[in-house]
Order: structure tokens, then sequence, then C-alpha cells
């Protein structure tokens, strides 16, 4: 799949610059950034100032705070060395997200305390289109991005917005600066970067909209695969995840993750959730591997991560997997997990996990 990376990063900053540079002979300070309480200088400087702390983060590798510093500009910089500020710290931003491996997550606070680099490219240019939209509202000047990068960003960082008539009037709409026929103005807002729950080899990335997309259209989602990879079970809990995005039902938490080799960076195989917990809490899980990585107990080890995970949430009260008669080695898995059987029918053996409360 074509990942949101540097390329994406500076045509946004390259549109941001293109929409604002006939306003630069105007005194910036003074005119408000559309609904925004900051002018439209101080809004150009934010957008550079994470620009480049996003940069710093993802090259620092940042664990538990952005890097310690804060972007100044010199006295007496005027708009046009401001728009260079922000293309520079673009073009930093691009050249870390170009040159950082795939697996690699550094901080952000929101939700989960962390974002590779994927969703630091996403975060960096929702900065931009949406700080390019307050500032040009303000100025009176023309500005819409292209719907490519607009969707990138929902898809990326917006999996629990149900995708709208077009990418940049949902995207609006999504962080409070639009409308939507039939939904509801929005008032508050956060982003979303993807889950991800360390085992002892393995780790299990929550796979967004983006890459589920990718994966049901045979695709390898931006995976690097062990071979035989991905099965088809994978790529089935893909298109149920995409339909559920698209339908506006989709919790990211309780998706489907890619099981990632710590030693080697591949995708072993898929785990998930079938949908999100019922009103009981109960909350059905599946998994697949690929031939190649059987036999080795990833299976095992990525559900008793999951259920680690998922257990002490108030929201879940127990975790089910129904499994066919014949499939032994699975009822093994779960049994192995910690799992019980609690029933037998014609559909399988039901097997439960419930939380220590």
């Amino acid at each position: 799949m074509r990942e949101t990376g540097g390329d994406q990063v500076e045509e946004a900053v390259a549109g941001c610059v293109a929409a604002l540079r006939p306003a630069v002979a105007r005194n910036w300070a003074e005119v408000r950034a559309g609904g925004l309480d900051w002018s439209c200088h101080e809004t150009a400087v934010h957008v550079a100032d994470d620009l480049v702390a996003y940069a710093a983060n993802l090259a620092g590798r940042a664990r538990d705070a952005y890097v310690p510093f804060e972007l100044r500009l010199d006295d007496g910089t005027d708009n046009s060395g401001l728009l260079h500020v922000v293309e520079t710290t673009g073009a930093l931003l691009a050249a870390t997200v170009r040159t950082t491996a795939r697996g690699v997550r550094a901080f952000h606070p929101y939700p989960f305390r962390s974002a590779d680099r994927a969703g630091f490219a996403a975060m960096g240019i929702a900065e931009v289109l949406l700080h390019t939209h307050d500032m040009a509202t303000g100025l009176g000047l023309p500005y819409r991005p292209s719907d490519e990068l607009a969707d990138s960003v929902l898809a990326l960082l917006f999996p629990h917005v149900q995708p709208g008539p077009t990418p940049w009037a949902t995207l609006l709409w999504a962080t409070g600066r639009g409308e939507l026929p039939g939904r509801a103005p929005v008032t508050g807002w956060r982003w979303h970067n993807n889950l991800v729950i360390a085992a002892d080899r393995l780790d299990l990335v929550g796979i967004r909209p983006a890459e589920a997309r990718d994966l049901r259209l045979g695709g390898d989602g931006g995976f690097e695969w062990a071979e035989g990879g991905p099965y088809e079970g994978t790529r089935d809990a893909a298109g149920f995840l995409l339909k559920a995005y698209e339908g506006g039902t989709h919790r990211p938490e309780f998706g489907v993750f890619a099981l990632v080799r710590r030693a080697d960076g591949r995708a072993v195989g898929g785990l998930g959730f079938h949908s999100a917990p019922d009103e009981d809490g109960r909350v059905e899980v599946g998994y697949d591997l690929t031939e190649s990585a059987r036999g080795q107990g990833y299976a095992t080890e990525a559900l008793r991560a999951l259920a680690d995970w998922a257990l002490p949430r108030p929201d879940v009260s127990s975790l089910f997997a129904t499994i066919e008669p014949a499939n032994t080695p699975s009822q093994a898995v779960v049994t192995r997990a910690g799992f019980t059987k609690v029933s037998e029918d014609e559909e399988g053996l039901a097997f439960e996990l419930r939380a220590p409360r």
C-alpha cells in the first residue's frame, strides 16, 4: 500500500504556503484565525512548532514526554520568513518520517501515548490542513486541500468517525469547523492513534481503516509479512473492520491487530475482536497465523496479551471464542491462554475467559 509519509507532509505544507503567500503583506498578528482564539501569526507559529516537535519526538524516540524545547522566531521575522519556517519544519518532519523504520514508535499523549511514523506524518498533515483553513478563513483567502490528503488523515487518525460525503467536509466537521447534514455539531474532539499491545515476542499492532482497506483489496496493509501471509482470516477481519468504520460503529480499541514478530519486524498473523463488547460486557475474539509461524506459541502469547489488556476494562466482563470441533490446535491455544469450554453445539465449541472480579 502507499503509506502516508514524507511526500504527503510536503504536499500539505506546499499547499499551505501557496494559499497564504498572497497575504504576506498584511499584519497577521491583527487578524484572528477563523474560529480560533489565536491570531494568524500565532497559528502559523503553532503549526511550525508542532511540525518540528513531531520530527523531534520521532527522531529522538521520545518515550514519556515531548522533547523539551520550543520553537522561537528571531525578532523582526516577517510573514515571508514565517512561511519559510513552516516550509523548513515541514521538510524536517518529512525527512524524519522517511528515514524512520516502520515499527518505531515515539511519544504522543493521545490516546495510547505513542504513534508510529505514519501517525506522526498524519498528525503533521492534520495540523497543516486544519490551521491553514483557519488562517485562510481569517484572511479571506480560498483554500481547499486534496481529498486524498483529507482522507488519509481521517483513515489514520479518526477511525471512530464515519466517513461522510467528501473527506474534506468530513474532516472539518469532525474537528468542529463545519457542518454535515444529519450529524450533530462537534464541540470537542481528539484524534486517535492506533493501539499497540506488547507481548513477549510480539507486538499486537492495531490495524487502522487505511490499512484494513488495503488488506481487504489484497494488499499487505503496509506490513511486511512472514511467508504465507496475510492469511485469509486476517483479510476477512479487515473487511469487517472496514464495514464497521464505514457504518460508523467502529471502536478502534476493539478492532483487529497484526501480530508483528519483534525479532524481524514481520507480521505472522492477525488477532482481534469481532465487535465491541455487548451490553453484558461479553466480546468475541478470533485469530489466525500464517502457516510458517504455527506451532511456536505465538497465538497463545498474543491471546494472553490481548486478554491482559481487555479484561481489566470496566466495559469488559469476559472474552469468548467459538471454535470448530475438528480444530483441535485452536482449542489448545485458547485452553493454554486460560479459557474454559462453556458450551458445545452444531456451530462449534464455545470457550470463555472471565474477568477476575
